[in-house]
């Protein structure tokens, strides 16, 4: 019995133990709402001072969180380069490489093979036409016959000069080789691809190994009526323009950039802002409210540097020329210059 009173007298000190935690957590709670009720409760111009300057307060948090959100919406949007869509002049063209020749150069032939006896030119040499410019013997073991002159055909300069005295030469033995340096040209061989564009008078710049930095300007003079079957390439001249240039000289390595179209005051924008996707070329726009828009354009011809717009942009409009690669319609960008 004793044990059965101690338990009962435990548990009752555990109830009231437990009564007297909620009656004091009761008690807390309404003094800690009571300054809140009294102030709402209090009218007139005595309290109306706290009054606005809670609704003060409440305005400038109303503030506060929509600077936040704008905060946090310019932190979010992507940072972008635009360009405008400008009028300009493209053109479009092809490098290839060449060589300076000299104007109707020709071989001078002997008219019979025999032992060269007698050279009166050498390199560099002038030449005009009609000039005995060697000897050739045609005499055999036993058989003595007089000696033939190898006349120059053409005016000129003499660019090589490959046989000595003493030689033996056929009738395909080119004694000098003779140029006219008078009117140099660069020759060039164009890829099958590009053959439709090129025509006599087209513009070229030409610029050579033997003289950096500097760029001469030429035009197709000769273009071949055939295309080498071998090679699938067109043969081309070119002339230069102006005077000519004592620094260029024959046999030059020459880089051609031959402008094969050219468009003038048509909209253009930087290549880098255009997108191809799935065969197809968007570009991104950004309007007044700093929106980008995808758009779909059509493109005309190209160079390193620039497209012609067809279609799908006017003059004027903005186009995403840096980070439209992580863009999409309807997003917010901040522009940079």
């Amino acid at each position: 019995m004793k044990k059965n009173k101690l338990v009962t007298a435990v548990i009752l000190i555990l109830i009231a133990i437990f009564a007297l935690l909620i009656a004091y957590t009761l008690i807390q709670r309404n003094q800690s709402a009571a300054p809140a009720i009294s102030t709402g409760a209090a009218g007139g111009g005595g309290m109306g001072a706290p009054g606005a300057m809670q609704g003060a307060g409440a305005g400038q948090n109303t503030q506060g969180t929509a600077g936040s959100r704008n905060v946090q919406a310019a932190r979010s949007a992507t940072v972008v380069r635009v360009t405008p869509v400008v009028p300009g002049t493209i053109e479009n063209s092809v490098v290839i490489n060449g060589d300076v020749l000299a104007r109707n150069q020709v071989s001078i032939f002997p008219t019979m093979g025999g032992k060269l006896v007698e050279t009166r030119l050498g390199v560099g040499d002038r030449v005009s036409r009609g000039d005995v410019v060697a000897m050739v013997d045609p005499s055999r073991p036993g058989e003595v016959y007089s000696q033939s002159p190898v006349i120059s055909t053409i005016s000129g300069t003499v660019l090589q000069a490959p046989y000595s005295i003493g030689d033996t030469l056929t009738t395909q033995s080119a004694v000098y080789v003779v140029g006219d340096l008078s009117g140099l040209r660069v020759e060039t061989f164009v890829p099958e691809r590009f053959v439709s564009s090129i025509r006599q008078g087209l513009g070229a710049q030409v610029r050579l190994e033997a003289i950096p930095g500097e760029t001469f300007y030429a035009e197709v003079d000769e273009v071949s009526p055939v295309l080498d079957p071998a090679s699938r390439t067109m043969r081309l001249r070119l002339r230069f323009a102006g005077s000519a240039d004592q620094r260029v000289k024959a046999g030059m390595f020459a880089t051609i950039s031959l402008v094969t179209n050219t468009r003038a005051n048509v909209p253009v924008m930087p290549r880098s802002a255009a997108i191809n996707t799935y065969g197809s070329w968007i570009v991104f726009t950004v309007d007044e409210n700093s929106i980008a828009r995808r758009r779909e354009v059509q493109l005309g011809i190209e160079n390193e540097e620039l497209f012609e717009i067809l279609s799908g942009l006017e003059i004027g409009d903005k186009v995403v020329s840096a980070g439209q690669n992580f863009l999409s319609d309807g997003d917010l960008v901040r522009i940079v210059e």
